[in-house]
């Protein structure tokens, strides 16, 4: 017998799914899960909808290119480091600009899971471990 966790996983996993409209979560689709959790509470209904917001979540990062800076950054700047997301990951990426002043100069750029970084910490902290 599936542990409630595995069960509650595996009806999140397929909720998902039906939340995703050609590579992109459809906020009408996702409303419409909610709507249909209301209605038919599942044997879990916290560990579903933990995991199916984890899985939301995960997804929505994809598509947004968080920078973080030391200087100012200017709308052009972003828009050309959308824009060279968008290429390489071959799907629609905004960027949103953090102030991080412990970067010194130079920039990090998360992507979902992936991290570009570009600064002066990143480059003294590989210096240190090379050391």
């Amino acid at each position: 017998m599936a542990s409630h966790a595995k069960v509650a996983q595996q009806l999140a996993r397929r909720l998902f799914k039906m939340s995703v409209v050609d590579g992109a979560v459809s906020a009408e689709r996702v409303g419409g899960v909610l709507a249909y959790l209301e209605k038919n509470s599942p044997r879990n209904p916290v560990m579903v909808l933990k995991a199916y917001q984890r899985l939301i979540a995960a997804e929505v990062a994809k598509g947004v290119a968080l920078v973080e800076h030391a200087g100012a950054i200017n709308d052009a700047m972003l828009a050309s480091i959308a824009a060279a997301m968008t290429r390489r990951y071959s799907r629609p990426v905004t960027a949103q600009a953090r102030p991080n002043p412990a970067l010194i100069a130079g920039m990090r750029v998360h992507v979902g899971d992936d991290i570009y970084e570009s600064s002066v910490e990143g480059q003294l902290a590989a210096l240190a471990s090379a050391v």
